[in-house]
C-alpha cells in the first residue's frame, strides 16, 4: 500500500512539475514579446525597494486593518507551506513526519507557528469573501466596473475557497494524526510521547473522538492527499489566475521604474529630429553612432508608441501578468471616480487577455500565429485613453508598482503619431505651446497683460 501511495505521488509530483514548467516557458515567451529597456540598472535601489514594498508590504498598510489582513494572508500562506518541504520527502520516501525524530524541539515550534498563521489565514480568507459578495465592497463590483465580469470575481472565489479548505485539511490532518498518535495506531505509536499535541489542532481533537482507527486511518490519509494535491493544483491555477503576483510581484516591484513620478521618457529618435531642428548637438558616442538615454543604440524605428502588445516594453507584459486586480488603481483614478469609461485596472487586465490570447493562437498555429486583432481598439478604446489625466495616482496606489500610465501613453502616442488621431483640443494645444510656448492662444509677450488689469482696478 505504501508502494503504491509513493507511486502516485511521484506521478502527481511529476505531472505538477511538467505543466508549471511548460506554463513558466510560455508565460516568459509572452513576455518577451515586449521591446527590450534595460532595468538592471541600481541594482542596490532596486533590492531596496523590493524588500519594502513586496516583502514588507509598505503599501498595503495605507488601510492599515486591510494591510494586516493582507499581510496575515501573505505571510501565513507562504510560511506555512514551507511543510510542503517535509510532505513532498515523507510522500517519495514513503516515511510519516520525517523530521519530527530529528529535530523535535524546533520541530515542535514550526509545527505550532503554522498552525497559528493556518488560522490566520482561515480567517482573513472568511472576511475576504464576505467583503466580496456580502459587504460588497464596490470596487470588485461589475456594476461599477464593467472590466469585474463573471470571471474575476469567479476566479477570486476559488481562490480565497481553495485556500480555506486547504487550511482546514492542514489543521484536521494534523488533528486526526494528534489521536492516531494517542491511540497507538500503527506506525503513529512511533511518534508517541515524542510530539506532543499542537497549538490550534489540539482543539480538533474532540471532532474524531467517535471515528474507529480504521476511519481515522482513512480520514488522515484523505487529508493529507487533500492538503498536498490541493497545494500541487493551487501551484498550476495560479499560472492562469491574477494570483500569479505570488510569484511575479517580486521581480515586478525590483524592476519597476526608479524616475521621478510623472517623467515621461521621449523616444530618442525624435528627441534627435528635434535637436537637429534647434540646431543643438546631437549626443553621439566615440565612434559617432547615437545613444538613448541608458546608454543603448536605439534600434531602427518600426512605430510611435504601440498599437499591440509587441510594441510595448517587456515590463508592461510583466506589470500585466502581476497584476492582481484588487481595483486600487481605479479608486484612485479622478477620471473613474467622474464616471468617464477610464479604469487602470482594466488597462492592465486587457493587457493580460490580448496576450492569453496570443498564446492560444500559438497552441493552434505554432509561434508564427498573427491575427487581425490589436490591443488598442479591440480591447482599449479611444475614449478610455483621452480619459486620462496623467496625474499618476494609479501608480502611486498599486501596492505592487505596476504603472499602468505607461501602456495609456505609449497607446496615445501611437494615435497622435502614427493615426494623426488627437483631438481638436489637443492639436490646439500642440500648436500653442509650439508657436506661442505655452497652451494658451497669445503670444509671449501678452502674457502678463492680466498683471496690468488688475494693477487698474
Amino acid at each position: 500500500m505504501e508502494i503504491i501511495q509513493q507511486i502516485l505521488f511521484l506521478v502527481a509530483l511529476a505531472a505538477t512539475v511538467w505543466y508549471i514548467t511548460k506554463r513558466v516557458r510560455l508565460i516568459t515567451r509572452a513576455i518577451r514579446l515586449g521591446r527590450a529597456e534595460n532595468r538592471f540598472d541600481h541594482p542596490d535601489e532596486r533590492l531596496k525597494t523590493m524588500l519594502l514594498v513586496a516583502f514588507g508590504q509598505k503599501k498595503m498598510f495605507t488601510n492599515l486593518l486591510v494591510g494586516i489582513m493582507h499581510f496575515v494572508i501573505y505571510a501565513g500562506f507562504l510560511i506555512v507551506n514551507i511543510e510542503v518541504l517535509e510532505i513532498i520527502l515523507d510522500g517519495v520516501l514513503g516515511t510519516h513526519r520525517l523530521f519530527a525524530p530529528y529535530i523535535t524541539p524546533i520541530y515542535l515550534i514550526l509545527i505550532d507557528v503554522f498552525e497559528l498563521l493556518a488560522f490566520g489565514v482561515l480567517a482573513v480568507c472568511v472576511i475576504f469573501l464576505c467583503r466580496r459578495f456580502i459587504a460588497k465592497v464596490p470596487r470588485f463590483q461589475e456594476e461599477r466596473h464593467r472590466e469585474m465580469t463573471r470571471w474575476p470575481r469567479t476566479d477570486a472565489a476559488i481562490i480565497l475557497t481553495a485556500e480555506i479548505i486547504l487550511m482546514i485539511a492542514f489543521l484536521t490532518w494534523n488533528a486526526s494524526d494528534s489521536v492516531l498518535r494517542d491511540r497507538g495506531v500503527g506506525h503513529y505509536a512511533e511518534l508517541q510521547g515524542i510530539v506532543p499535541d499542537f497549538l490550534i489542532s489540539q482543539f480538533f481533537k474532540p471532532l474524531f473522538s467517535g471515528f474507529s482507527d480504521t476511519g481515522l486511518v482513512a480520514y488522515e490519509r484523505t487529508a493529507w492527499w487533500l492538503h498536498i494535491l490541493g497545494i500541487l493544483s493551487f501551484a498550476v491555477y495560479v499560472t492562469y489566475s491574477k494570483h500569479l503576483h505570488i510569484a511575479l510581484g517580486f521581480p515586478n516591484v525590483y524592476f519597476s521604474d526608479l524616475q521621478p513620478k510623472g517623467e515621461m521618457q521621449n523616444m530618442p529618435e525624435i528627441t534627435k529630429e528635434v535637436q537637429l531642428a534647434l540646431g543643438l548637438p546631437v549626443t553621439t558616442d566615440a565612434d559617432g553612432s547615437q545613444t538613448n538615454d541608458n546608454g543603448e543604440q536605439p534600434a531602427e524605428v518600426g512605430r510611435f508608441g504601440a498599437k499591440d502588445v509587441q510594441d510595448l516594453k517587456w515590463i508592461n507584459l510583466m506589470n500585466a501578468y502581476s497584476c492582481t486586480e484588487c481595483g486600487r488603481c481605479t479608486s484612485a483614478c479622478p477620471a473613474n471616480i467622474t464616471g468617464k469609461k477610464l479604469s487602470p485596472r482594466k488597462i492592465m487586465m486587457d493587457t493580460r487577455d490580448r496576450l492569453e490570447e496570443i498564446q492560444q493562437g500559438w497552441k493552434t498555429n505554432g509561434y508564427d500565429y498573427k491575427d487581425d486583432k490589436s490591443l488598442l481598439n479591440d480591447y482599449i478604446t479611444a475614449e478610455e485613453l483621452n480619459a486620462c489625466t496623467t496625474c499618476q495616482a494609479c501608480v502611486n496606489a498599486c501596492p505592487i508598482n505596476i504603472n499602468p500610465l505607461d501602456i495609456i501613453l505609449q497607446l496615445r502616442r501611437y494615435r497622435v503619431m502614427e493615426e494623426s488621431q488627437a483631438p481638436a483640443s489637443w492639436n490646439a494645444m500642440f500648436s500653442n505651446i509650439e508657436n506661442n510656448m505655452a497652451p494658451w492662444k497669445f503670444s509671449p509677450s501678452d502674457r502678463f497683460n492680466w498683471a496690468d488689469q488688475v494693477n487698474e482696478k
